[in-house]
């Protein structure tokens, strides 16, 4: 009589239970992980699929990195930028209070009578006292702490990243080495000794070129950076997609910069005071007098002078504020081109991450109840193989 078990039936239960336990571990894991399978061979026909969106979605990654560290310099810079045009609004508010008909110097009016003439013409031709009045002496203070401002202010770093150096992002844009100071001290003294024009003066202060004016004021004498005075910084560009980069350079000798410095420099220079000539006791006009003010023979004459200067210096600062609005409208449209690039970027990661999530990603509300399933087959199993293993001649009888 052939024997109830065998070793064929031993083998067939016990394949059958090694089969269940390599699904049961499989749905386990990928209850725990949420993927289908831990090697990508076993996407089968959809491994290129996901492979591609993959290296794609790394690809947008990098681009959202770019993005993000640009977009934050820019508004580094945009806050920089527009704080120098405020500070520089206010100050254009105080040189508005300086008018020619104000008053500009303390002290009493010097009166000269030629003594050849027997006409008395008691001709202004000077003051007593060499002290500015309230209002030039608060623009001139206002105007050396908004220099130090503004220089900070160019001098904007993201971490130990320079902001407004161009592509030399490891070199400070600009620094006070005291050559501007000096310059025009210089310029302002040759102007009230008569040896420039205001014309000249003007010229001087403005060009910045040395080819056709020997006395301009370049960059290098206000303190900017090798590269950046000679050209030779490259641009500051973000790589926002394959096809796009997008430059958002923004260097501190631009014009309306190196306006504002160069007319704040000239605004709190300790030699620009007094207007007019001051003769105290016991010097007396026609002789030289205590302190030289602006060129001229008479009060009249050196507060024309004075104000001529002082008219184009604040004009040219006026300029400059108006003139950074171009500096910021750029920044702003570079970080507007790149945010659209951003959402762009945005969308398409959704696209691929849900291409990626159907190819790899199961349903764990399915797995769930498959394990709790195959539990239940398990168990029956398992039940069955120890029935089988305790049946005799006399059981099976």
């Amino acid at each position: 009589m052939t024997g109830v078990s065998t070793a064929a039936q031993a083998r067939n239960q016990v394949e059958r239970l090694n089969s269940q336990q390599a699904l049961l571990e499989n749905l386990a894991t990928q209850l725990a992980t949420g993927k289908k399978t831990q090697k990508m061979s076993g996407l089968g026909n959809n491994l290129l699929t996901s492979s591609r969106a993959r290296a794609n979605l790394n690809s947008l990654e990098v681009y959202m990195n770019n993005i993000t560290n640009a977009d934050r310099r820019m508004q580094i810079m945009l806050q920089s930028v527009n704080e120098i045009q405020a500070q520089a609004e206010n100050l254009s508010g105080s040189v508005l209070l300086l008018s020619k008909e104000s008053v500009h110097q303390q002290g009493e009016e010097v009166m000269y009578d030629d003594p050849l003439t027997a006409e008395v013409e008691n001709t202004r031709v000077g003051m007593t006292s060499a002290d500015p009045s309230i209002e030039l002496q608060t623009l001139t203070e206002y105007a050396d702490n908004l220099y130090g401002v503004v220089m900070d202010l160019l001098n904007a770093q993201d971490g130990d990243s320079y902001l407004l150096s161009g592509s030399d992002t490891t070199t400070k844009p600009v620094e006070d080495t005291g050559l501007l100071d000096s310059a025009i001290t210089g310029l302002i003294t040759d102007w009230k000794n008569g040896v420039i024009s205001n014309e000249e003066l003007i010229a001087d202060l403005t060009s910045g070129n040395t080819s056709n004016n020997p006395d301009a004021i370049t960059d290098d004498i206000i303190g900017f950076s090798s590269d950046l005075s000679s050209g030779n910084v490259g641009d500051l560009t973000v790589r926002a997609s394959d096809n796009l980069e997008v430059d958002y350079t923004v260097q501190a000798n631009e014009d309306p910069f190196r306006d504002l410095v160069v007319g704040l420099a000239f605004l709190k220079n300790a030699a620009l005071p007094p207007i007019a000539d001051t003769y105290t006791d016991p010097s007396s006009y026609p002789g030289p007098p205590d302190a030289q003010g602006a060129p001229g023979d008479t009060l009249d004459k050196m507060k024309e002078n004075f104000f001529d200067v002082f008219s184009s210096v604040s004009s040219m600062i006026e300029n400059a504020i108006n003139d950074i609005d171009s500096i910021d409208f750029r920044v702003e449209t570079s970080r507007a081109r790149i945010n659209e690039v951003k959402n762009n970027h945005t969308e398409t990661q959704s696209l691929l991450t849900d291409t990626v999530a159907e190819i790899e990603d199961v349903n764990l509300d399915e797995v769930a109840v498959k394990i709790s399933a195959l539990q239940v087959q398990l168990e029956a199993t398992y039940a069955v193989t120890a029935s089988v293993q305790q049946l005799s001649l006399v059981n099976f009888i």
